[in-house]
């Protein structure tokens, strides 16, 4: 049996904050108003059942990679050991469909798309994550877009306005490069082991590159239909948080594969910053959430 910190550190609590904040803005985008116990079951989903899960998962399928990447992760290093890691990954998967149902056909639905995208991602015989187009736009989707669209669902409990899914979806396309620069710490097992990141296939400068266009592109574009809906203050501060990024870009575009870790820290905070004003926003269209 694992010890605890083992299982904690496996799960990789770090990771749950971006499912649950999109959630959150879910929550916010769809006005408002769910029964706090949704609210509550929705956020424990996104964060710590399905994220951790993929955490879980992608630590099983990787161990080979992290023995070079990180060797003091708990699988690695022996800590988990035997099987464990892959047991843990079922369990958390089937906690996820069971608190996903709880939740009603909209967490139910969410939660089958989320597992079936974890395991897709890391398991063979997909491996979406040896593609660094495929893992990344998987990735973003599952932890921006997917429980953006799930929190104004389950605060509705009906299908989100147009505007939930586009915005939802915009925010999921620039995670695409976030992703990316996540991808920059495992450079060397990755390439080793044939896993072709966007910093493998490419090489540092020129991800780095994709993945600042990739973000700044999405939030332009989410500055411009905010401005179609006449919210030009909210159209601002977007923009504002965007202006903050690109002022740390060509710090992290000097130094990529050194920096990457620090634009993660510092960089994407302006980013989800501008995900919760945008959902603000959508809230206060005519017509009702």
């Amino acid at each position: 049996m694992p010890a605890a910190r083992d299982l904690i550190e496996l799960l990789k609590p770090v990771t749950w904050f971006p499912p649950m904040w999109a959630f959150g803005c879910g929550v916010v985008s769809a006005g408002g108003g769910a029964p706090f116990w949704v609210i509550l079951g929705g956020l424990l989903l996104a964060g710590p059942v399905v994220c951790a899960m993929s955490q879980a998962c992608n630590d099983w399928f990787d161990r080979h990679v992290d023995a070079i990447n990180e060797p003091d992760r708990p699988i690695p290093s022996g800590r988990i050991a035997g099987t464990w890691g892959l047991r843990i990954a079922i369990f958390w998967t089937l906690l996820g469909l069971v608190l996903g149902a709880a939740l009603g056909p909209w967490g139910l639905g969410a939660t089958l798309v989320a597992a079936t995208l974890a395991w897709a991602y890391s398991a063979p015989p997909f491996r979406l994550k040896a593609n660094g187009w495929l893992g990344a736009a998987a990735t973003g989707f599952a932890y921006e877009g997917l429980p953006w669209i799930t929190g104004a669902a389950l605060t509705l409990n009906a299908a989100p306005r147009w505007e939930v899914w586009t915005v939802a979806l915009l925010y999921a396309a620039g995670a695409h490069g976030i992703m990316t620069l996540n991808d920059f710490k495992a450079i060397e097992g990755d390439r080793q082991f044939g896993i072709r990141s966007l910093p493998v296939q490419l090489g540092p400068d020129v991800a780095a590159r994709i993945a600042c266009a990739v973000m700044a592109l999405s939030q332009v574009a989410v500055i411009a239909l905010l401005l179609s809906w006449g919210m030009a203050v909210v159209a601002g501060l977007v923009t504002l948080a965007l202006a903050v990024q690109l002022l740390m870009m060509p710090r992290l575009l000097a130094d990529p594969e050194g920096r990457a870790p620090w634009y993660n820290g510092v960089g994407v905070g302006p980013y989800v910053a501008g995900m919760m004003a945008s959902a603000y926003a959508i809230s206060t269209l005519p017509g009702g959430a």
